[in-house]
């Protein structure tokens, strides 16, 4: 069985929920990245995505240099634990309309899962 945790981006990024989206997409650009986990008193509370930032930002006209991470991002987080099969991730994301899950082991969040992960080829060798 493969497992969540083995096609998991490790270590997610953080920005604070009162940073604006124009501080997010700069992160995102250079960390090449396609999401940014929220933080909020040090605690994950979202899930900010190229997708919220097209639809709720640049769709609803909103400045990104003034529109706080924290008002357009998704949530509540859709996680999975890092020990269960990748069908199972799959079947979370369709569930849920979501191309991204929150990792967790032990209940905290230890990666990120993205649809772009269950694409990468993956062998046999390797487990």
């Amino acid at each position: 069985m493969i497992t969540v945790g083995k096609l998991m981006t490790p270590q997610p990024v953080t920005i604070d929920s009162h940073a604006t989206v124009r501080e997010a997409t700069k992160l995102m650009r250079e960390r090449n990245i396609g999401s940014l986990f929220v933080d909020r008193v040090g605690h994950i509370e979202g899930i900010l995505t190229e997708a919220d930032i097209v639809r709720k930002v640049v769709g609803a006209e909103l400045d990104p240099s003034s529109t706080a991470v924290g008002a357009v991002m998704s949530h509540p987080l859709i996680g999975i634990d890092e020990r269960r099969p990748i069908t199972e991730a799959a079947d979370l994301m369709d569930q849920h309309k979501t191309r991204h899950l929150a990792v967790t082991k032990s209940g905290a969040v230890v990666g990120v899962l993205s649809v772009r992960d269950l694409l990468h080829p993956v062998s046999i060798d390797e487990f």
